[in-house]
């Protein structure tokens, strides 16, 4: 929370106000308290869409339906006035996190049976907005907030009034609306959205609630790669715990026809008590602490004139970030009245039932088509794609972008080695965004871990972006990294920048981005020759398959075969049987590679101190080979093609 401002009301209608929350692309946010004590927070609409005529109908109805609706797993309205000169509503403040900061950033994933009853507090939740009439539309991690009694869904109904011009579910600017990563394949597609959307969203939440990440994947490859992936493949469900695969599964099934309903599956799962882990109890008792102090400090005691209300505050104040928790959801046509809830089906719920005892419910067969091929509209004739040139967000409420056009896209250094040699790397990608917004995914090899994550934009300027907070996405090993530090990155040419981190620097290139980026000669099966000679050669394999993907995919797979041994070292008759992948950090040569990460499945034996590599392909006596480096001083593995 930050203070008020000179700019700032002092109250809204009969709520004082106790400082700003945040703000986004429908308005800012205050947390206040009612004359009578209770803390809410203030959602003003920005001047330029009050002025909207549009904006302020469709804005009214949401309100009214915020009303019918708030109040089960979600936040209640207590006061609005959608004519004001700056219309505004009063939403009861819900004391909790967010799911996505406590997965995310403070606790981790949470143990199965919180998960269980998360899925039971939002089933409730959803069944109850799908009953007034109504559909989320943008359930996702942030959307979500943990409290001591359950969890509470915020952000749905007004998000919408944000997008007046739009139709067939497309913004103006002919994006997709949602939140990528957390959509339905009805969403990817633009089509007509029921309650069955927010069923699979509850899925993929329910699956980051388990693991830390989406079942999809991240937008790193591009946006439209990944809802290729929502519309067309199977969810990643690697470590969900085995009793909430089925319930998960049968969430996620692309036939909305297939999916449970939010109310069968509030009816299904058991409630734990309590139902948060006692770290994240812990952390809610010290929120309610801080913000009790907050609202006994020495904050304003009341209007002091009709100039400094919600009617007459200034227009042109600056735009801060977000508040957590309380960002603005993308915007969304509602379009026509949602298709009404369908009955409860004992056979389904039957069916839900057996998935959560037995994990084992298979997905429907997949849609026919996605809006955009793999590699999105930006993508070249050879599906290597270009730099980034506007946001990856599917959103067109968000503010207009901070970063400058010459920023924009990928960017590769060496912090240790050279550009032959590398030991230690970092790429960072810039996507359009305000300041405040996670606008940037940076990837670093070194120390034998590969991290990668989202830093928020701290500011921008012509020569320099400097960027502040960050998150961790992806750790391999898990649990090994942390959040990037405090990074800037200063424009020497449009091909070259200068990137500092405390006492690290580096010189960054213009890099290359898309979901095709290996080039087509390293594709392929490849296999090293046997490293022992004699009758048993054939039992000791080592090779290696590339695929094409992007940065983030697990694009090397390497299997390795040898003889297993007694105490005495003597080769028994049976094989140890390894497999392992890795995930491309780089799109300029040579190409860097994480730690290989053993597959779920491998023989217990297998064990690969993996400090990353980099790929070398060259030519000996006519013959290709592909030479795999470790990231430190040593020979490279040598493979020959194999098909």
């Amino acid at each position: 929370m930050e203070p008020l401002n000179a700019e700032d009301p002092v109250a809204i209608g009969p709520f004082r106000l106790v400082g700003r929350l945040g703000a986004g692309g429908m308005g800012r946010v205050f947390l206040a308290r009612s004359a009578g004590g209770r803390t809410v927070a203030v959602k003003v609409v920005h001047a330029e869409l009050a002025a909207q005529e549009e904006f302020r109908r469709r804005f009214a109805r949401e309100v009214d339906a915020l009303r019918r609706v708030g109040g089960t797993g979600t936040a209640p309205v207590l006061g609005s006035d959608t004519a004001a000169a700056s219309p505004w509503v009063a939403i009861g403040y819900v004391p909790g996190p967010s799911l996505r900061a406590v997965v995310g950033d403070e606790y981790g994933p949470l143990p199965p049976a919180t998960v269980r009853a998360l899925g039971a507090g939002l089933g409730r939740a959803l069944d109850h907005v799908h009953r007034a009439g109504l559909v989320h539309r943008d359930l996702k991690p942030s959307n979500v907030l943990l409290t001591v009694d359950g969890p509470r869904i915020i952000d749905f109904g007004i998000a919408r009034a944000v997008d007046t011009v739009t139709d067939g579910g497309l913004t103006s600017t002919g994006a997709v609306v949602g939140s990528p990563g957390f959509m339905s394949p009805e969403q990817v597609r633009g089509e007509k959205l029921g309650p069955a959307s927010d069923v699979f969203c509850l899925g993929s939440v329910l699956a980051y609630a388990a693991t830390g990440r989406s079942p999809f994947g991240t937008s790193d490859s591009g946006v439209h790669a990944l809802m290729f992936r929502i519309a067309h493949d199977d969810p990643d469900l690697t470590d969900v715990a085995p009793e909430l695969t089925g319930l998960i599964r049968a969430c996620l099934a692309k036939d909305p026809a297939q999916r449970p309903t939010a109310a069968e599956i509030a009816e299904t799962l058991p409630v734990a008590d309590p139902w948060l882990p006692a770290d994240v109890l812990a952390r809610l008792g010290r929120h309610a602490a801080r913000l009790l102090e907050a609202e006994s400090g020495d904050g304003p005691e009341g209007p002091s004139g009709a100039e400094r209300t919600a009617g007459g505050a200034a227009s042109g104040a600056p735009t801060p970030a977000p508040g957590p928790g309380l960002a603005p959801g993308p915007a969304s046509d509602p379009g026509p009245d949602p298709e009404p809830v369908r009955p409860r089906s004992r056979a389904r719920r039957r069916v839900l039932a057996a998935a959560l005892a037995t994990a084992a419910v298979v997905a429907a067969a997949g849609v026919g088509y996605a809006l955009w091929p793999l590699g999105g509209p930006g993508a070249t004739p050879d599906g290597k794609g270009t730099p980034a040139s506007s946001s990856s967000s599917a959103s067109s409420a968000q503010p207009a972008g901070a970063v400058p056009a010459a920023f924009l896209g990928a960017w590769e250094g060496v912090l240790r080695g050279t550009e032959e040699s590398p030991r230690e790397t970092v790429r960072i990608e810039l996507v359009q965004g305000a300041v405040g917004t996670k606008t940037a995914v940076y990837t670093h090899v070194g120390d034998g871990r590969l991290c990668m994550g989202r830093s928020r934009l701290v500011s921008a300027d012509e020569d320099k972006v400097v960027l502040g907070e960050s998150d961790v996405t992806t750790s391999v090993p898990a649990g090994r990294c942390m959040a990037a530090a405090h990074q800037t990155l200063a424009l020497r040419s449009p091909e070259v920048l200068e990137w500092t981190s405390g006492a690290a620097k580096a010189t960054f290139r213009k890099a290359r981005t898309g979901a095709a980026v290996l080039p087509a000669a390293y594709l392929g099966r490849w296999k090293m020759k046997p490293l022992v000679d004699g009758p048993e050669a054939d039992r000791y394999t080592d090779e290696v398959t590339i695929t094409q993907g992007a940065v983030g995919a697990a694009v090397l797979r390497s299997l390795s075969s040898y003889p297993r041994t007694d105490e005495e070292g003597n080769t028994l008759s049976d094989a140890v049987n390894c497999s392992w992948t890795a995930i491309l950090a780089s799109t300029t040569p040579p190409y860097v590679l994480g730690p290989m990460a053993l597959e779920p499945g491998a023989d217990p034996e297998c064990v690969r101190d993996d400090p990353g590599s980099y790929l070398v392909l060259t030519t000996y006596k006519g013959e290709e080979l592909l030479q795999v480096y470790p990231m430190y001083d040593t020979e490279p593995g040598e493979y020959h093609r194999q098909d």
